[in-house]
């Protein structure tokens, strides 16, 4: 059963692996042409000349095809370059003798020679590349496929050959292990024997299936099986020489890839990377096993540099990785120093081995990306430092300081190779899980997390995590500083991903140690590191402006800490005072960056004071009293609601003010419609409060809260139309609409229906005049009306209609239902009964409003206005004539009729007048 598992596990490895390295043996192979052409004594001299005048006669899209290729990178393979043209491989121009018309037969049947350079189709003719293409199914059956199969069957065959000797007891377990041993070195010295003969096949699809390679990895594979038969099975030889040899093996056959290319040196790293799984013993050692991975490592990395070979090497990091955690969390005491060694030895090969030929050749690091194999070691090496920070069997014996160190390391690996800039998104990551993790969850709200008060935080916080977390901070402050400063001019998004780093981890380390350790209400030996921090970040961004070019441009290096100075204030402010103190600051700090902008015309000043407005709109959603419902006085204006809501609507508008005459752009105008949001908060809260005696955090909705959600969805229709009419935008424009539209609703259903106080019996309050009608009808009316008027020529007919249709019908309410309160007091419900003045009134009422809508639709020009004005007097005429008749007595009812009857006629005499005069013009 074990010898099925490895045939299974073989054929299938060994057919991924080689199937799909067969393109790059092919460009290899070519590569090897190319370079022997140009030293053969009969190399024409004048091919250049020759190139250059045929490509005079072909287009400009075949010039750019058949243009010369560029000098190679520094630093990189001839195979890199050919990759990147893909023609046909050397030695695949011929196709197979039965297939015809396709491709000229092979000349000679000499073992072939690599062709030169000079021999080589031309780039403008079509024929070579189409021939190269049409690779038919009976070659790529006799050629590449026989050649795979039978290398599988090499390797297979070994081993069914000790097993039929084990079962049929032909010889003994020395005899047969010699003769599987020495079956795997015949294999390898056959492959060698032919690669030094220069065997080729010249037969179309034919190059990627190289015999001595899939000769190579059979044998090899062969030899893995019989030292590990030697030591498992049979027990020849000890834990340790096997393992040396295993060892061996895999690194000799990883150093083999260099004649035969990648798919050998995957199964050189997988065998040696599965050898300390092979080999057992009654005592490890884990100093073997990371010694071991270290060399295994090292010569992986120095095989891939050479060949640049980025998945080899990100596979051999994975292994290591791999092996460090399983130790980490399998061993029962786990050697630090070991864990340590193998961390930093990773480090290591990735900085002088695998990266170090960069600087070797002069390449500028800093305009090259980022090199994406670094991705491997920076996550394993994160997550062990991360395991050994927050597991409480690792934390609590101190080994918090090892993890420490390899977060260290990880900065200073990707400082001094810039190209491994995933080191330092890995080291970051991890600070911030650490501490985010010491953080306990009463701390930000239990019931939101669904947990109890007693849960405790992920990670533990003592003494030696405050100290590392100060150190990881500062750590992370200098390096990246001085790093954006060193790619500002050079690589500005490397410099932006260093500068964020060296805002975002001080910042979450001293945000958790706030909330750790320190006073949620009041703790000023936090605020004062926080305003440290808000200078130093101010101070470097300075310092990076500086470096740019040109100079103090404001790229997004700059932008990370200048915005990150803007945090740390708005922490600062937090930690230093009180909840009124802190709105009435953070809203007022909004004119710093506005000021700032006089001086330096960096992008990020404006969007700092959008961002200080947003934070002060953050916090009075979250508690609207600014200080609190119980510490807020009853004294109608004269209260924090004051200066809590306006003193932020005036620095917005200052801000807004000097924006507009520095930086301007989308900033300005944001500020702009946060000034008058406050302004028309700040008129809502101080009105809600008078009316309510002081308190305005009553849990149910009633029609003053509806109210002021009404005024500012018509006043955010007003902001929105106003910052487009200066900053056209369709998302501004249909915002505004929306706007307009929400608050119509809201008025139809909430205030006309669910919330009349004709219908929930609500006090209307005591106050005569400025009480809740004025509030949830004449405020709401006067806003919808200006608001109707605002937008006329702005906006579609059919909105300013309906936002004046809306504006008429609160009025007429707020009218209707005054008159209500007028006649029955505080309560106005609709059950206490009618009288008949107060019928009588009504009337009257309804067509004094019905004339002033008329008068004000003939002076306006608006049709909406006249046919409202019609639509009111049709109401009166019918209550007068059914209501009115039937309900009134006397002297009431007589008046009721004379007035409607001259209304009607002052009315028509006013028709009349008007089109008279309109037929004059005319």
């Amino acid at each position: 059963m074990f010898f099925s598992l490895i045939a299974i596990a073989a054929v299938i490895a060994l057919f991924v692996i080689v199937s799909r390295q067969q393109n790059r043996i092919a460009l290899i192979e070519r590569e090897l042409g190319m370079l022997r052409g140009l030293v053969q004594p009969g190399a024409s001299l004048s091919a250049p000349n020759a190139a250059d005048a045929a490509q005079e006669s072909l287009p400009e899209e075949a010039k750019a095809a058949a243009a010369p290729a560029a000098p190679l990178a520094e630093g990189a393979t001839v195979a890199e370059e050919v990759v990147a043209t893909p023609e046909t491989a050397e030695g695949e121009a011929v196709a197979g003798p039965w297939t015809k018309g396709k491709a000229a037969p092979v000349q000679s049947a000499a073992p072939a020679q690599p062709a030169t350079v000079a021999e080589a189709p031309a780039a403008g003719s079509p024929a070579a590349p189409k021939a190269a293409r049409q690779t038919d199914v009976e070659t790529a059956l006799g050629t590449r496929w026989a050649v795979w199969v039978g290398g599988i069957a090499l390797a297979l065959g070994g081993l069914f050959l000790i097993r039929y000797t084990i079962e049929a007891g032909i010889f003994g377990p020395g005899v047969r292990l010699a003769m599987a041993g020495i079956l795997g070195l015949v294999l390898i010295a056959g492959a060698e024997f032919i690669r030094r003969t220069g065997f080729r096949v010249s037969v179309q699809g034919a190059a990627g299936a190289y015999i001595p390679a899939i000769l190579t990895g059979a044998g090899a594979f062969i030899l893995f099986g019989t030292v590990y038969a030697a030591h498992a099975i049979y027990g020849f030889i000890g834990p340790a020489t096997a393992f040396a040899l295993l060892g061996v093996i895999g690194v000799a056959t990883i150093g083999a890839s260099l004649l035969h290319g990648l798919a050998l040196a995957g199964i050189g790293l997988v065998g040696a990377m599965v050898t300390p799984a092979l080999v057992a013993s009654e005592a490890p050692n884990p100093w073997a096993l990371f010694v071991y991975l270290a060399i295994v490592l090292a010569a992986t990395a120095a095989i891939a540099r050479i060949r640049d070979w980025k998945a080899l090497v990100a596979a051999a990091f994975a292994g290591a990785g791999v092996w460090t955690i399983l130790y980490m969390v399998d061993a029962p005491e786990v050697n630090l120093a070991a864990v340590l060694f193998i961390s930093l030895a990773t480090l290591a090969v990735l900085a002088f081995v695998w990266l170090g030929l960069f600087l070797v050749t002069g390449r500028d690091d800093a305009a090259r990306g980022f090199d994406w194999p670094s991705i491997v070691p920076g996550f394993f090496i994160a997550l062990s430092a991360l395991g050994l920070s927050v597991d409480r069997a690792f934390a609590s014996a101190g080994d918090a300081l090892h993890g420490a160190i390899l977060l260290a390391a990880l900065v200073a690996a990707a400082l001094y190779r810039p190209r491994a800039l995933p080191l330092v998104f890995a080291a970051g990551i991890a600070t911030l899980l650490i501490y985010l993790g010491i953080i306990p969850p009463a701390t930000i709200g239990a019931d939101a997390l669904d947990v109890g008060l007693d849960a405790q935080p992920l990670a533990s916080s003592d003494v030696l995590t405050f100290r590392i977390g100060v150190a990881l901070g500062m750590i992370f402050l200098a390096a990246g500083f001085w790093a954006a400063r060193r790619f500002a001019a050079a690589a500005p998004l490397r410099a932006a991903c260093w500068a964020a780093w060296g805002v975002i981890a001080p910042l979450v380390v001293l945000l958790a140690l706030w909330l750790t350790s320190g006073d949620i209400d009041r703790d000023l030996g936090y605020a004062l590191p926080a305003l440290l921090l808000a200078l130093a970040f101010a101070a470097g961004g300075e310092w990076i402006a500086r470096a740019e070019e040109p100079p103090l441009s404001g790229g997004p290096a700059v932008s990370f800490a200048l915005g990150g100075a803007g945090v740390a204030g708005l922490l600062m402010l937090h930690m230093a005072f009180g909840s009124g103190w802190t709105t009435l600051l953070l809203g007022a700090a909004a004119v710093v960056p506005a000021l700032a902008t006089r001086w330096r015309t960096y992008p990020v000043l404006g969007w700092i004071a959008v961002g200080a407005a947003v934070a002060v709109l953050g916090r009075v959603t979250f508690d609207p009293s600014i200080v609190g419902a119980a510490s807020l006085a009853r004294t109608p204006v004269l209260n924090w609601l004051l200066p809590g809501y306006g003193v932020p609507a005036l620095a917005f508008g200052f801000a807004a003010w000097q924006l507009a005459r520095t930086t301007n752009g989308r900033p300005r105008l944001a500020m702009e419609a946060a000034s008058a949001l406050f302004a028309l908060l700040t008129i809502a809260m101080l009105v809600r409060h008078a009316m309510h005696g002081g308190v305005i955090d009553i849990g149910t909705v009633t029609l003053a809260e509806q109210a002021i959600y009404t005024l500012i969805a018509l006043g955010a229709g007003a902001i929105l139309v106003a910052i487009d009419m200066r900053s056209p935008s369709s998302v501004l424009r249909y915002g505004s609409m929306a706007a307009g539209v929400v608050s119509a609703s809201l008025i139809a259903v909430q205030h006309f229906v669910v919330l009349n106080p004709l219908l929930t019996d609500e006090s209307t309050g005591t106050v005569p005049v400025f009480n809740l009608l004025f509030l949830a009808y004449l405020l709401p009316a006067v806003a919808a009306g200006a608001l109707a008027l605002y937008v006329r020529d702005k906006r579609p007919r059919w909105y300013a209609a309906m936002l004046a249709l809306i504006a008429a019908l609160l009025a007429f309410a707020y009218a209707t239902l005054s008159v209500r309160r007028l006649f029955k007091g505080e309560f106005i419900a609709l059950w206490s009964g009618l009288g008949q003045l107060e019928t009588y009134t009504y009337s009257a009422l309804w067509l004094v409003i019905g004339v002033a809508l008329l008068t004000a639709g003939v002076r306006l020009k608006s049709q909406v206005l006249r046919i409202a004005s019609a639509a009111l007097i049709a109401v009166a005429v019918l209550k007068v004539f059914l209501f009115d008749m039937s309900e009134l007595e006397g002297v009431l009812r007589a008046l009721s009729f004379i007035g409607l009857g001259a209304v009607l006629i002052g009315i028509g005499l006013f028709y009349q007048r008007l089109l008279t005069r309109a037929a004059r013009e005319a």
